[in-house]
């Protein structure tokens, strides 16, 4: 029940804080006196709009069983006020943006794209209109927080961490011409046509098949083709089908390729006789082919490490390379690499 014997003498309050309960109480005792609603105020230490709001919270609209209207309650000034500030703060903005979230999620389960990357392709595409987006770091809060259907493992890449740091070893053979002596132009991804190579093993086993891949610095476009064998034979095959798909514009397309000191390239600086310069990483430093490793890394989400290669066809690998090359990308300004790398065979056909 409401107590009877507030003190009037409220303890000083600081300007612009909110009433306790022991002011709501001094309010209900110095109405009972028959002090007017300023003289209250200048009482409390509070606006006369406050003692005026307040005693509109606390006094209920309806009339006793006795005829008479009931008075100022403090315990319900405060239960009202209470329920009126829950209810006040400003909805959460994910739901104004419910066809937006649903085709981010769409894009990370289908096409197994970055938050980043949806937020950047659909502001560059005008998909939805700015007040019906989030950013990417609420996307990514709203993930960690358990508030979008999005586990933090269907971002593999939000949970990975390099831990080793690079170190350089010299104890392996050199098959032609080193990265130390690779032109500057090639690592600065000023230009198109410098690609970095490896192969990708599924199941470790004798006369297994691999993946061949390229990655092009500039556009990020990566090229997957399945070969018969982790063989110098395989890797030269595959070039020469390249070679013929793109005729005299070979050297034009591929300006330099660098790769690393696998087995599998000891014959690889023969295709210099096709006008492209080939250069080949330090032993056991596969953080100087950044790029090509990233993406190797990205195309173990449609061919799992383990699995054998047999296990996929042809079709399977060029559809996972498509899938990459079809992502937006940020430092691509949210175009993708497809975009970029058509253009670019554009320009050099078109010549």
């Amino acid at each position: 029940m409401d107590c009877h014997n507030y003190n009037t003498k409220t303890t000083e309050r600081k300007k612009g804080q909110h009433l306790r309960m022991e002011d709501r109480g001094a309010i209900k005792a110095l109405r009972q006196q028959g002090l007017g609603i300023r003289a209250i105020a200048r009482q409390v230490g509070c606006a006369p709009s406050t003692v005026t709001n307040e005693l509109r919270r606390g006094t209920p609209t309806r009339k006793s069983t006795r005829g008479r209207a009931l008075g100022y309650s403090p315990k319900l000034g405060k239960a009202v006020y209470e329920a009126n500030r829950a209810a006040c703060h400003r909805k959460s903005k994910a739901e104004q943006c419910r066809n937006f979230i649903r085709w981010v999620v769409q894009q990370v389960r289908e096409h197994k794209w970055s938050l980043d990357a949806c937020c950047g392709y659909a502001k560059l595409h005008a998909l939805f209109d700015p007040s019906e987006m989030v950013c990417t770091r609420t996307l990514y809060s709203m993930v960690w927080t358990e508030r979008l259907c999005i586990r933090p493992t269907e971002l593999p890449e939000a949970l990975k961490r390099k831990m080793n740091k690079p170190r350089v070893r010299e104890n392996k053979k050199r098959y032609g011409t080193s990265i130390s002596n690779r032109p500057e132009i090639a690592s600065l991804r000023l230009e198109e046509g410098h690609w970095e190579g490896d192969t990708v093993v599924g199941k470790r086993a004798a006369g297994e098949s691999v993946v061949f891949s390229l990655l092009e610095k500039k556009t990020q476009t990566y090229l997957a083709f399945r070969i018969s064998g982790k063989t110098s034979a395989a890797v030269l095959g595959l070039m020469n089908a390249l070679h013929d798909a793109y005729g005299e514009r070979f050297s034009q397309v591929f300006k330099t390729i660098t790769v690393d000191n696998g087995s599998e390239f000891a014959d690889f600086a023969q295709i210099e006789d096709w006008g492209t310069k080939v250069f080949f990483a330090h032993p056991y430093t596969s953080w100087e082919r950044p790029q090509n490793e990233r993406h190797n890394g990205l195309f173990r989400a449609f061919v799992p490490k383990g699995v054998s290669m047999d296990a996929f066809t042809d079709e399977d690998i060029l559809t996972a390379a498509d899938e990459l090359n079809g992502r937006p990308r940020k430092k691509l300004g949210y175009h993708t690499p497809e975009e970029l790398f058509d253009a670019f065979l554009d320009r050099i056909f078109a010549a």
